[in-house]
C-alpha cells in the first residue's frame, strides 16, 4: 500500500520547505483573468507579478502549471486549477488531482483557500485519495520510477494533531477496495478474499467468519453454490462484524463478490469479459467500510457479507433452466448464469435479514443497464423510501453522484416462472434491466427491514483519462458513502 504521510501546519506558504507548494487558481468570471486563490493562513505575494494567462493558467478544474520557485523555501510551485466550486467537494477534488498529478514529489505542500475546519479535513482527505498507486502487478517490463512514499502537508488556521486521523482512514478503506479490484482474478480467488478479510481484522474490534462449500450447503445458500459450482475455486460467504457493546444500531452491508465473471455457462462475449476481475467491487467495497468503522471506533453495530464465488464454465455448472434454492427458501429458475450477482446477493440479504438489523445495504457492479441508464459515473440507488433519501443525502455530502431509481410494480410480472418462484432475467428483454434486478433483490429482504440497493457497474471502475483525485481503474466508488452513513446511525 502507498500511503501518504499527512500533517496540517498554520506556517506561511513561503516559508515551508519542501519538493513542491501547490496554489489554488480560481478562474476569472465575466473575462476577468484568473486568481491565485489566498491561502488558509497568509496571504501570498511571491508570484504578484506573474501573468497566469501567459502560462495558460486558467484555474480550471484539474489544470496543474509547473512554474519555477519564485520567493519560496519550496523547490519548485503548482498551480492547480479549483474550478468555479467553493466548497469541500472542490477542495477535495483538488487537492486529490493536486497530489495524483506529482506522482515524483517526496514532499508536497498544499497552500489552498482551507480557512474552515471542513474544508482542511476535504483537502487531507482528496490528498490521501490521490497518492493512491497500484504497483503488484509491475515485473521487470517497468520504466521510469514510480510513486514513492509522500509527505503532504496542509496549510490550516490552526494545526491539529488528530485532524488527519480520519482522512487517513477513509483514505485506507478506498486503497483497500482499489488494491483489491485492481488485482488480476487469477491471484484473487474467493478464498483469497477471506484471506484478506482475516489479515485486514487482526488487531482491531471485527470477528470474521468464513462459510466454505460444505458450510454453505449445510445452511442453506444455493445461490452462492449455484454460481460458484463450475469453478475449481470453490464459493466462500465471508461474514465480518463489528459490534460494539454500546450500539445501539445495527446496519448490515451486503456485497456482491463474484472474483471472476465469465457469465458461466451463458457465456460472455470476449470483449464483455475482459475486466470482469472488477465484478467483485461490492464485496472489497463493504469491507473496507466495516474495517473503517471499526478503526474510527464507531458506535454503530456494522456486519459485512461478503458474497463470494467465481462465475466459470464447466462440466459441473449451473445450466440455464435449473432450479435454486435460496436462504430464504425461495426457488429461482436461472434462466441466464450470467445475471448470477442477484443470486448471491440474495443469499447474503436473507441472512442478513434474520438478524433484523436497522437498515440493509447492498452493493454491487450489478447491471450493464445501469451504465445505459446512468453512464460512468453516477450511481443508481434503489429501495426503501425512507432510507433511498438518507443514503442519496449522504452520497451527495461527500461529492459521490448517484441518482434514485423506481421499483415498478409491473416488473413483478416479469419475474414470473412456470417451474420456480422466479426467475433470475428475462432472456431476450432488455428493458429497464436495472430496475428488474432490483425488484428481483426486492424479495430479499427481510419483512419491515429498510433496504437501499446500490447499482456501481459504472462508477466502480474509471476507465478513461484521470480526475480530480482519480487515476485509472477501481474507484472504490460508494465506500465514502456508507462510511458517512455509518457515522450517520450511530449518532441516532
Amino acid at each position: 500500500m502507498v500511503r501518504p504521510t499527512l500533517s496540517t501546519d498554520s506556517s506561511a506558504p513561503a516559508s515551508i520547505s519542501a519538493d513542491v507548494l501547490v496554489l489554488g487558481v480560481r478562474p476569472g468570471s465575466d473575462g476577468a483573468p484568473a486568481t491565485i486563490a489566498t491561502p488558509a493562513t497568509t496571504p501570498f505575494s511571491a508570484l504578484d507579478g506573474i501573468d497566469l494567462a501567459a502560462i495558460g493558467a486558467t484555474g480550471a478544474k484539474d489544470q496543474l502549471v509547473r512554474i519555477p520557485a519564485v520567493g519560496v523555501d519550496a523547490q519548485g510551485i503548482a498551480l492547480i486549477g479549483l474550478g468555479s466550486g467553493t466548497d469541500a467537494a472542490a477542495l477535495r477534488s483538488a487537492a486529490g488531482s493536486a497530489v495524483r498529478q506529482l506522482p515524483l514529489a517526496s514532499s508536497i505542500v498544499l497552500a489552498l483557500p482551507t480557512d474552515t475546519t471542513e474544508l482542511v479535513d476535504a483537502a487531507l482527505e482528496g490528498a490521501a485519495l490521490g497518492a493512491y498507486s497500484f504497483t503488484r502487478h509491475k515485473g521487470a517490463g517497468t520504466t521510469g520510477p514510480g510513486r514513492g512514499d509522500q509527505q503532504v502537508t496542509v496549510l490550516a488556521p490552526s494545526a491539529a494533531a488528530d485532524a488527519t486521523v480520519r482522512p487517513a482512514i477513509v483514505g485506507d478503506a478506498a486503497t483497500l477496495v482499489r488494491d483489491l479490484v485492481n488485482t488480476a482474478a487469477g491471484d484473487l480467488g474467493p478464498a483469497d478474499v477471506a484471506d484478506v478479510a482475516r489479515a485486514q481484522a487482526e488487531g482491531l474490534p471485527l470477528t470474521v467468519e468464513v462459510l466454505d462449500e460444505t458450510a454453505l450447503e449445510e445452511q442453506g445458500f444455493g445461490g452462492i453454490l449455484g454460481v460458484g459450482r463450475g469453478s475449481e475455486r470453490p464459493p466462500r460467504l465471508v461474514v465480518v462484524r463489528y459490534a460494539p457493546e454500546s450500539a445501539t444500531k445495527h446496519l448490515a452491508l451486503v456485497g456482491k463478490g463474484i472474483t471472476f465473471d465469465s457469465g458461466g455457462l451463458s457465456l460472455k462475449p470476449a470483449a464483455s469479459m475482459l475486466g470482469m476481475k472488477t465484478d467483485m467491487t461490492g464485496a472489497a467495497t463493504v469491507l473496507a467500510a466495516t474495517v473503517a468503522a471499526a478503526r474510527l471506533g464507531l458506535d454503530v453495530r456494522v456486519t459485512a457479507w461478503l458474497c463470494l464465488a467465481e462465475n466459470m464454465p464447466s462440466g459441473s455448472a449451473t445450466r440455464p433452466g435449473d432450479v435454486l434454492t435460496l436462504k430464504n427458501g425461495k426457488t429461482v429458475e436461472v434462466t441466464n448464469t450470467d445475471a448470477e450477482g442477484r443470486l448471491v446477493l440474495g443469499d447474503g440479504m436473507a441472512a442478513a435479514s434474520l438478524e433484523q438489523p436497522d437498515a440493509i445495504v447492498d452493493v454491487a457492479t450489478l447491471t450493464g443497464a445501469q451504465v445505459v441508464a446512468l453512464g460512468d459515473r453516477t450511481t443508481g440507488l434503489m429501495g426503501s423510501d425512507d432510507l433511498v433519501a438518507q443514503v442519496r443525502a449522504v452520497a451527495g455530502a461527500v461529492a459521490e453522484p448517484i441518482w434514485p431509481m423506481p421499483l415498478p410494480e409491473e416488473l413483478d410480472a416479469r419475474l414470473a416462472s412456470e417451474v420456480a418462484d422466479m426467475v433470475n432475467a428475462t432472456v431476450g428483454n432488455p428493458a429497464g434491466g436495472m430496475l428488474l434486478a432490483g425488484k428481483f433483490l426486492e424479495r430479499f429482504v427481510g419483512e419491515g427491514i429498510p433496504w437501499a440497493h446500490l447499482d456501481i457497474a459504472g462508477p466502480s471502475e474509471n476507465k478513461g483519462g484521470g480526475y480530480g483525485w482519480l487515476g485509472k481503474g477501481a474507484t472504490a466508488a460508494m465506500v465514502r458513502t456508507l462510511i458517512s452513513l455509518a457515522e450517520e446511525l450511530q449518532a441516532k
